[in-house]
Parts: C-alpha cells; structure tokens; sequence
C-alpha cells in the first residue's frame, strides 16, 4: 500500500488506468473516510473463464429469464446498490473519491455494469473496469435472492464471447469460491495481467 492521498483529492482516470495496467487498484476505509489507498496484493483472486461453474439450480434460474439483463444503462444505480449498507455490512469502502473515478471511468468506456431488473426495478448487479482483454470486477449487490450471481453468470459468458481471457475479482471469498475463484500468486497474476492487455477485446456493443 502507498502513501493515501490527500481528503477530498480526485483520482485522476489515466491514473487509475495505470494503476490497474500495473496491477493496482485504489480502496477507502469506508465510505466516510476522504482518502483513499492503493493496494497491490501478494496473492489475487481470477476467476478463470475456463473455469468458471455455477451450481444447476442457479442456472435454472437463469434460463427461466428470472431478470431482464441490462448491461450499462444504469451506472449510478449499481454503485448506489453496492455501496448501500446490509445485513452483515454496515458500511462500504465505495467513498466520494473512488465514486467520482468509477463514474469518470464509465463515461469514457472503461467502467461496465450488468443489471438484473424485475419489474422496471434494478435488484441486482454489478460493475467493473475493462482494460485490454482484462475485466477487473469490482463490487457487486443484490436485493433479491441469486440477482447478482445471475449477473456473474451473464458476465462470464459475456467475457468469453468477446474474447477477454482475464476475470480479475481482486481477493477470493468463500463465495466467489463456489464459482471458482483462485487464489494466485503475485508473479503469476503479472504474467496473466500482460498476456490479457497484449490484446484488445471489446464489452459494450
């Protein structure tokens, strides 16, 4: 981790390209903490797309059109629900700094949502950076049961549709795990991260 920057300092959108280009990313102590650091950790969590598995009940649910999928019509409305408190989770680390970036990211293309909506509501979903052939998930959220796990689902096929050969999810959780999700160690991760931005893949239509 480096020194954080300084409250209220904005981050700077060809900044947080090179850092992810580097393998950094940027967090917050919480929502309410102005500063923000950057981390770059000794073993990341992928998810490999050759890899990936979802249970059969949860698939199911996918092919029955549980939600309507939207991919990248409401960027505000995924980064509301990621960073909302919940059950087990009082607070975020999604602060103004990190909300400006993300939302600068998104307007020059580089930032990516897919939404779950039932009923002209958004329930679930989830957003992150594209770089290369590299998609670096960020956070994700869920207001009704398996919204943004049907979301990684269509994300997955997405990526491996259009030719990305590196789902980043950062760190691991028992979660993330049932679908796949390794631990790798640094070097390995550097390797796969220049192998995906030797290329280029394209997310939205």
């Amino acid at each position: 981790m480096s020194r954080p920057f300084a409250p209220g300092q904005r981050i700077p959108t060809d900044l947080l390209l090179r850092a992810y280009a580097s393998g950094v990313f940027p967090m917050a102590e919480s929502a309410d903490d102005p500063e923000i650091f950057w981390v770059r950790p000794e073993t990341r969590g992928i998810i490999p797309l050759d890899g990936f598995h979802a249970p059969r009940s949860l698939m199911k649910t996918v092919r029955q059109g549980a939600f309507d999928i939207r991919f990248d019509t409401d960027f505000e409305g995924v980064i509301d629900g990621c960073a909302e408190a919940r059950a087990g989770r009082r607070s975020t680390w999604i602060n103004e700094p990190i909300r400006e970036a993300y939302t600068a990211l998104f307007e020059q293309g580089h930032c990516h949502t897919i939404e779950a909506w039932r009923e002209g509501e958004l329930v679930g979903g989830l957003y992150g950076v594209t770089l290369g052939r590299a998609f670096f998930g960020e956070s994700m959220f869920s207001r009704e049961t398996d919204a943004s796990k049907v979301c990684l689902v269509h994300l997955v096929a997405r990526l491996i549709e259009r030719g990305f050969v590196l789902l980043d999810t950062q760190f691991t959780t028992e979660h993330l795990k049932r679908f796949g999700a390794v631990d790798v160690p640094r070097g390995k991760y550097e390797v796969l991260l220049e192998e995906a931005l030797a290329g280029e893949a394209r997310f939205a239509d």
